[in-house]
């Protein structure tokens, strides 16, 4: 049994085809089949289901994977230990970042974070909430950055800020003289609101909820970027809620249209996430510092109330 045949195994499970999973892994199907059907001539049984289309595991398969996660992972720290102690800072790192958090924080952290650690091959993509839990526990990013709290088993969320929602309000609304708002005080019935897939979107609906005034029926446009719901509400049809850090990049005409909530400001948390195995965690804590560092002077709010990214049920 070899690291090699376990990875294989794991590249099967998860693409449920063998030409995939080879291609996934750099090597050719022949190759990739005959280390598994060695495995498992080794171990007298079948872990996968040929007869099946996808492949399906067996049942002593999906046993054999539960443990093969974990051997695979626990080879990969026998690297992690001895770059530590070498104090090298270096290699390929992937990093997940939410559609709503990535175009603010990226530009503040990203220029500071390569000249500082220039070693680090830094991989980011962007993700929904749901993609960036699924890869972190497939060992297909490194972390993530996301809205928290999640209570996901095995991913440990470490906090980087409190975002408060900013509500935008063009000036032919009800409480657009106001200086400071409620929730009460938007027209819950017309409240412009991001696709589905978007943890904002999720945000904006609990924090309705949480206040009872509306049920998720009457909310009616939804759109994919929070430019056109800028321009949407502009044109008369409605309010909508930003991240503070993007209603910092509007212009000043828009500016005048933003009011903050009363304290507690209603947040989001926005947090570094990453496996329970720690792997690559001196990367992950230099990130960690480097985003702490930039966004101190930049956002700075305490008396929050922190509203979950989590869809509710």
């Amino acid at each position: 049994m070899t690291i090699t045949q376990l990875y294989y195994v794991l590249a099967v499970a998860e693409h449920k085809n063998f030409t995939l999973a080879a291609e996934k892994c750099f090597v050719t199907q022949p190759t990739l089949s005959m280390q598994i059907q060695k495995l498992e001539d080794e171990l007298d049984v079948l872990i996968f289901d040929r007869s099946k289309k996808p492949i399906l595991l067996t049942e002593v398969g999906q046993k054999i994977v539960n443990q093969a996660k974990n051997i695979v992972n626990e080879a990969g720290r026998i690297k992690d230990i001895v770059d530590q102690q070498k104090g090298y800072i270096g290699g390929e790192f992937k990093v997940g970042i939410i559609p709503t958090i990535m175009p603010t924080l990226l530009p503040m952290f990203l220029t500071n974070f390569i000249s500082k650690y220039p070693k680090v091959n830094l991989v980011i993509e962007e993700n929904t909430t749901e993609e960036i839990i699924q890869k972190l526990k497939n060992g297909h990013l490194d972390c993530a950055i996301a809205a928290t709290p999640l209570e996901e088993e095995n991913i440990k969320e470490i906090v980087l800020y409190y975002e408060p929602f900013v509500a935008y309000i063009p000036d032919t609304h009800k409480s657009f003289d106001k200086k400071e708002i409620e929730v009460s005080d938007l027209d819950l019935d017309r409240i412009l609101l991001l696709q589905d897939g978007h943890c904002f979107k999720n945000g904006i609906l609990n924090l309705c909820k949480n206040n009872a005034y509306i049920n998720e029926n009457h909310f009616q446009i939804e759109s994919g970027s929070f430019e056109t719901l800028i321009k949407l509400a502009d044109e008369g049809l409605g309010t909508t809620l930003l991240p503070y850090l993007h209603s910092l990049d509007l212009n000043e005409k828009n500016k005048v249209k933003l009011r903050q909530f009363k304290n507690p400001k209603p947040s989001r948390e926005v947090s570094l996430i990453y496996p329970k195995n720690e792997l690559k965690i001196h990367i992950i804590n230099a990130l960690r510092d480097t985003i702490s560092g930039v966004v101190r002077g930049a956002i700075a709010f305490h008396d929050v109330e922190i509203i979950s990214p989590k869809a509710a049920k």
